[in-house]
């Protein structure tokens, strides 16, 4: 028997899988659904995912199958044993440096594994909804800004043409099969609990806390949209709560601005308080797009949802964790999960 709308009554009890879990992002997303009353489902591919629930602290408040999205037996069995209704599809390799080096595994894991978690959702007759993460990545180079939902997928390097593909697939299962499905499409998402230090972010306040100079791989021109770990987790349970309605529609959750990995790292110096240290520009990186920025009207107008976190206070809580998290002497091996 279908489950009553989500809005009119919440997730508690509601039966929930998260892929990715074990990642920045999904571990939030759990954290957050349990909070609300929901029983998670985590799928972990290796045990650096496990010390990242531990780290957020509900390793034993959650369901795990251990195991790989690609593996569709697994996949299978998950959601039927759990009775799973409602998916939210994370698990990526995220790490776009990675993608570079290794693009036929990153397809494996970024395509391959989208398509398996929509068939067996699909052949699941208890899912209700799924949700799937894409990336402001997938729209590429344009030369017009901020990207809005109708602006072409142009990705073309390794993680951002993977996650073109993830997009477009989520979007032919739910016009080619009665399965709810919807896009979330991120900006750089940021903030406490991300320990993958190839990032800029993490990776520039823990060099500054350890009161050494910062690495910037490019030459420090490249803009990205950031957006705080809340407003993210906040969207991608309204798109949720929008479903079925959303089926087959993409949503952009992002700033609408753009700023400069060397204007990230200033901010960050300024707020460590540090104003002796100066970044190290290596001018290495390639395969990047060299400017992003997302238009999030059409969240504000069908999901209410804005990002409420500015960019400011949003480092300042963050550096603030870190500081309290690296000096406790916890160490969280790199995973490339979250998005």
């Amino acid at each position: 028997m279908k489950h009553p709308s989500l809005r009119g009554h919440g997730w508690r009890g509601r039966v929930v899988l998260v892929t990715g879990v074990g990642g920045f992002v999904g571990s939030g997303l759990a954290k957050e659904l349990i909070d609300r009353g929901a029983k998670v489902v985590g799928i972990l591919r290796d045990s650096a995912g496990t010390r990242q629930l531990e780290a957020v602290g509900i390793r034993r408040q959650l369901d795990v199958a251990h195991g790989s999205v690609t593996d569709a037996s697994l996949m299978n069995r998950v959601i039927s044993e759990y009775e799973v209704d409602t998916v939210f599809h994370l698990a990526a390799q995220a790490i776009v440096q990675v993608a570079n080096r290794s693009p036929i595994s990153t397809f494996e894991s970024n395509i391959a594994g989208t398509w398996t978690i929509l068939e067996a959702a699909r052949l699941a007759p208890l899912v209700e909804r799924v949700i799937v993460a894409s990336s402001d990545k997938a729209y590429g180079d344009q030369p017009v800004l901020p990207y809005v939902e109708t602006t072409p997928l142009h990705g073309r390097f390794p993680y951002d043409a993977s996650k073109a593909c993830t997009d477009i697939i989520a979007r032919c299962y739910a016009a080619s099969f009665p399965l709810p499905v919807a896009v979330v499409r991120c900006a750089n998402i940021y903030g406490p609990g991300d320990t993958n230090w190839s990032r800029l972010i993490p990776g520039t306040v823990r060099s500054a806390l350890a009161g050494e100079d910062p690495i910037i791989r490019s030459d420090g021109t490249p803009e990205r949209d950031y957006l705080y770990l809340s407003d993210a987790i906040e969207g991608y349970l309204a798109v949720a709560e929008h479903l079925p309605e959303l089926s087959g529609e993409a949503i952009n959750l992002g700033t609408a601005t753009s700023v400069s990995a060397l204007d990230i790292v200033q901010r960050i110096l300024t707020e460590v308080g540090d104003t002796g240290l100066q970044p190290r520009v290596l001018r290495e990186a390639g395969g990047e797009i060299n400017r992003q920025s997302l238009d999030a009207d059409k969240a504000r107008r069908t999901l209410g949802w804005e990002p409420r976190v500015p960019l400011g206070e949003g480092i300042a809580m963050a550096v603030a964790w870190y500081r309290e998290y690296l000096s406790s002497g916890r160490v969280l091996a790199l995973t490339g999960s979250a998005r």
